[in-house]
């Protein structure tokens, strides 16, 4: 019976939330709480079945539910996952729910922030839920206005922004153009500004489907199947399509508005921002793109190959040279968004695959690192590392739930992270050897400025020269202590573990879906194998496959414990 309507729970409850939190008065802050927790459960509880209820061995879309929009237009709701969403939705409800428990002691307006924050995660599972292009697009433009206003209203000045003059903050000129010196109210309208303007493109090439397609319809699934395109046509469309939802990737050089996003935001909205919002561009690329136009698919995608090498290196450059902890993990997550544009430009069955777990991963060690970067800020006021150092002394749960984080975020075996990592990398090595040895010092890159933060924010003295003094500058600050502040680091730790452990379930479901769009990509028959991940231990998964070579040309295979 819940199958029936398990996709319009996950999407609605976080909406119903919010529009019953409109109507409670501020002053009942618990109620407020527990109205935006309640809502949030729903949607988290249901994105583990809808991951265990998903049919990997028939694949496809499941639980399809729709509602016709506009008959004259062609327009109908249409909600459906596939495995490529599975995840994503899985994602959205895992940090929608932990951010609540982050945003817990927000004291000014906080039942605004929990209207914004329900909406935008709602909007970001209406995408991934999407059968419609119509409707797809309007999820997509929906997270920005929640966004925007939890940027401008709840976000906090850099340090730079704090130390300018007063003179100097009211100059118009220098407000805008100044890059090094960003206000938060800078940051919301940066990211307006490139996610609307990517918006604009991606809908021009939204249109040029509609009415090049003379299907008369939005429909996903029937443009797949059905509409036909011209080569020229095909590929001005996907450059539209692919440049247009780049921007929230976001792929180098569209990627600036990034890094001020995650640095201005609060720690909630960072979650989402870096874990799911961002995904929003490589998902559509793959939802519209892959899908609609294959052939253009195959013949362009090598753009993103060489675009992800300036994102792999110049995000983890800037990142190393950072000293505001959400800027070196928010260039941070530029960098590895392009190992999953790598995984997705080399089209082969264990890269994409790849790529679609780590987005998964990136979420899980983001959100978890952005949740303790926003708890030390409310503790000691500054994200600037040299004038932090030693918390490890009051906050040794938090340090030990930053190492994880870390762990997480350079692929230490034995966390997710490291089965996304090492997919994308097998898979692409034999189509992009260059851009996939880059990839591997881009991790040492990576390492080299994770480590650096963790040492100088928990382990090294403030003033090494007068320990004592140093001791006691950060003796009034706490640890994360209760279940409110522990249980949302918990459920993202052990989500990084578990499946970083137990990976069969994920890849399967992703694996359902990667392996025939691959199969349409390169014009060739889908396997009929009932299970399609690679065996990356022997007790995870029922047998052990090996895709053809002609589901993407030197695909590599990933395969320990089992033989082909």
């Amino acid at each position: 019976m819940i199958d029936a309507w398990l996709l319009p729970l996950i999407l609605f409850a976080p909406i119903v939330g919010a529009i019953v939190l409109i109507f409670i008065p501020n002053q009942q802050r618990f109620l407020i709480q527990m109205i935006a927790a309640g809502s949030s459960f729903v949607s988290f509880i249901l994105s583990f079945y809808l991951l265990y209820a998903y049919d990997a061995t028939v694949g496809g879309y499941q639980f399809v539910q729709r509602i016709e929009w506009s008959g004259n237009l062609g327009i109908s709701f249409a909600l459906g996952v596939d495995g490529i969403a599975v995840p994503l939705v899985l994602a959205s409800g895992i940090l929608l729910f932990t951010g609540i428990f982050v945003s817990w002691h927000i004291k000014d307006r906080l039942k605004e922030f929990y209207v914004s924050l329900l909406i935008l995660a709602a909007a970001t599972i209406g995408v991934y839920l999407s059968l419609d292009l119509f409707f797809l697009y309007f999820f997509y433009e929906l997270s920005v206005l929640p966004m925007y206003l939890l940027l401008g209203m709840w976000g906090s000045h850099t340090k730079s922004y704090n130390e300018m003059k007063d003179t100097q903050k009211r100059d118009f000129v220098g407000f805008i153009l100044n890059f090094t010196s960003n206000s938060k109210e800078y940051a919301a309208m940066k990211l307006v500004l490139f996610l609307s303007a990517g918006a604009v493109v991606a809908l021009m090439g939204i249109l040029l489907i509609y009415v090049g397609s003379g299907l008369n319809t939005f429909d996903i699934p029937t443009l797949a199947e059905h509409g036909k395109f011209s080569g020229t046509m095909a590929t001005i469309i996907w450059l539209l399509i692919f440049f247009g939802f780049a921007s929230i990737a976001p792929l180098w050089p569209l990627h600036s508005w990034s890094p001020v996003g995650h640095a201005a935001a609060p720690a909630a909205t960072s979650m989402l921002h870096a874990g799911v919002l961002m995904k929003l561009g490589h998902f559509s690329i793959i939802r519209v793109g892959y899908e609609i136009l294959p052939e253009a698919t195959r013949d362009l995608m090598p753009i993103a190959a060489v675009l992800c090498v300036f994102s792999i290196i110049y995000g983890g450059w800037v990142a190393y040279s950072q000293n505001d902890t959400k800027y070196i993990i928010g260039y941070s997550s530029s960098s590895h968004m392009g190992y999953i544009f790598l995984g997705m430009a080399a089209l082969t069955y264990v890269s994409l695959t790849g790529a679609v777990l780590y987005m998964f991963a990136h979420a899980m060690a983001t959100g978890l690192l952005f949740a303790l970067a926003g708890w030390v800020y409310d503790q000691t006021h500054t994200r600037d590392i040299p004038s932090l150092g030693g918390l490890s002394r009051t906050m040794p749960f938090a340090t030990g739930c930053f190492v994880v984080g870390v762990a997480a975020s350079f692929g230490l075996p034995g966390t997710v992270s490291f089965i996304g990592e090492l997919m994308i990398l097998m898979g692409s090595w034999n189509k992009y050897p260059v851009q996939t040895i880059i990839a591997v010092l881009g991790i040492v890159v990576t390492l080299a400025y994770l480590l650096r933060m963790l040492r100088g924010v928990f382990f090294r003295d403030p003033n090494q020269e007068i320990p004592y003094e140093a001791e006691l500058k950060w003796a009034h600050t706490s640890d994360t202590n209760g279940f409110v502040n522990r249980m949302p680091l918990i459920v993202m730790m052990a989500c990084t573990i578990y499946f970083g452990i137990f990976p069969g379930q994920l890849i399967d479901v992703i694996g359902s879906s990667v392996e025939p769009l691959l199969a349409k990509i390169h014009g060739t028959e889908a396997l009929s194998s009932t299970s399609l991940s690679p065996v990356l231990f022997p007790d995870i998964s029922t047998s052990a496959l090996t895709p053809p070579p002609s589901v993407g040309e030197g695909g590599a295979v990933l395969l320990i414990g089992g033989s082909p």
